[in-house]
């Protein structure tokens, strides 16, 4: 090297000066947000596709009377894999615990798609399941590592974004792939499309975020949150099991649920996080108020317009596609410059709307009330959580240290996948004692009207305690550990 080359230290100070002027789009950030991004986008797609497709394979494979744990075994399996690789993450880094996810999602896939049996296909769906909870989190750790704190908005507005086509197109799609190729390959077709996302992101996470945290310990697994995860996941399946057979004998297991469940979820969220305590555990309380009300609420909008106004099943899905774009303007919204300094106040208002749009809803069981009050009562809705669901992502990075930000990550999934199951559940349980009826209908016939009444007004009650919670989102020791 002669005295007019500059130094390799001299480059990468330069090279990260221009990095920090740069946009989620710009040359030094370009593949890792393109390759994340559409990680997230082909999670979305199976996600709003599979909806469509379940319940022709659930027929083929003589497996109706399973038909619920095909989702459930999902959803058990991914607590697992969150709390393990926020341990991961912080520990080794996220890249092992990214690849070995998208790896395992893929593998579900295909044995799903190739399943012969109703078992065989919920297996399956348990792989998949793992593996989406090692993604999810794992991303939210190279979003905290790669990206500096005024770009991490935006890439939270990115992955919104990602679930908009997917939640317009999806169903669509998953319908003309199950009617001329078959229901197999909905599930098969997008192992191959991981592919090129992978080959864009790998390279620069192991550049950016590969690795124990710089000062960290490369240190072993913590056995006791691993024992937890295991309890949380098993405690949720027992306790789905339950509310979806009310008769006594179902308490054993609903109690057993309970049992394995509270004394995890104590161990693995925030201290303090169901007293909402003041800064993180109030955004992780958030989080799952947030998603456990809207998602519980959205469950039923599709049945209530089949059952109580007659809707073709592809109208009422039609009526919540809206969603998908109001959601992500509510993200890009929060990710303007100018609304840094209100976010909290932004977050505040998303929740009110988020509980409007709840309660709107059962509006339509009056015959009088136009269907397409639903549809613009849940745009609103979802751009209410918009603006809350980015924004908590936000919020939990900055309230992590760097060797913290796996775990938190986990926590913050986990109260969302959690506060879905439970609150699931009660409406579950409530809508079928009070006469919920079949699941298809004509117009006036099925379920009661009451039953509908008694998921939306409680969910939309939980939206406004979660509207109460964005008042305590920063406070003493906003660097809470987890």
């Amino acid at each position: 090297m002669t005295a007019l080359e500059p130094s390799d230290a001299v480059v990468a100070a330069e090279t990260a000066d221009r990095a920090d002027d740069e946009g989620v789009l710009g040359r030094s950030y370009r593949a890792l947000s393109v390759g994340i991004v559409s990680v997230v986008l082909l999670i979305a797609f199976e996600a709003t596709a599979v909806g469509t497709a379940m319940p022709v394979a659930a027929r083929e494979l003589d497996g109706v009377s399973l038909y619920a744990f095909a989702f459930s075994g999902y959803f058990t399996t991914s607590l697992f894999g969150m709390v393990l690789a926020g341990q991961w993450s912080d520990r080794k880094g996220p890249l092992g615990a990214l690849t070995t996810g998208i790896g395992s999602f893929a593998a579900g896939l295909v044995v799903a798609g190739t399943a012969q049996s109703m078992w065989v296909f919920i297996l399956g769906r348990a792989v998949q399941g793992f593996g989406g909870g090692l993604v999810i989190v794992s991303l939210y750790v190279v979003v905290g590592r790669a990206y500096p704190e005024r770009l991490r908005p935006a890439i939270m507005a990115a992955f919104a974004a990602g679930w908009v086509v997917p939640s317009i197109v999806g169903p669509l799609a998953s319908g003309a792939v199950t009617e001329h190729l078959g229901w197999r390959w909905v599930f098969l077709g997008i192992p191959v499309l991981v592919l090129l996302p992978v080959a864009l992101a790998l390279p620069q996470i192991r550049r950016r975020a590969g690795g124990p945290v710089q000062g960290g310990a490369d240190a072993g697994f913590d056995r006791r949150r691993i024992r937890l995860a295991f309890g949380i996941s098993l405690g949720a399946g027992l306790l789905q099991y339950a509310a979806q057979d009310l008769r006594w004998l179902s308490l054993i297991p609903g109690l057993l649920g309970a049992a394995l469940l509270v004394p995890a979820v104590l161990g693995l969220l925030p201290h303090g996080t169901y007293r909402a305590v003041r800064g993180l555990p109030s955004v992780v309380l958030l989080r799952g108020v947030a998603a456990g009300a809207l998602v519980s609420a959205e469950s039923f909008v599709p049945l209530m317009l089949v059952t109580q106004r007659g809707l073709s099943p592809t109208l009422a899905g039609f009526s919540l596609a809206a969603g998908g774009v109001t959601w992500a303007l509510g993200s890009w919204v929060q990710a303007r410059p100018g609304a840094q300094p209100y976010r909290e106040r932004l977050m505040t208002l998303g929740m009110v709307l988020v509980a409007g749009a709840i309660a709107a809803a059962p509006s339509v069981l009056v015959p009088a009330v136009p269907v397409w009050v639903v549809a613009v009562a849940w745009s609103f809705g979802c751009f209410g959580m918009g603006l809350v669901i980015a924004s908590a992502s936000v919020l939990m990075l900055r309230l992590s240290a760097p060797e913290e930000a796996g775990a938190n990550s986990a926590a913050l999934q986990i109260s969302d996948a959690l506060s879905n199951v439970v609150l699931l559940a009660a409406t579950g349980a409530a809508f079928s004692a009070l006469g919920g009826g079949s699941m298809t209908g004509a117009a006036g016939s099925g379920s009661h009207p009451a039953a509908f009444a008694a998921v939306f007004l409680p969910m939309a009650g939980v939206a406004l305690v979660g509207a109460w919670v964005t008042t305590r989102l920063h406070g003493p020791g906003d660097r809470t550990a987890s």
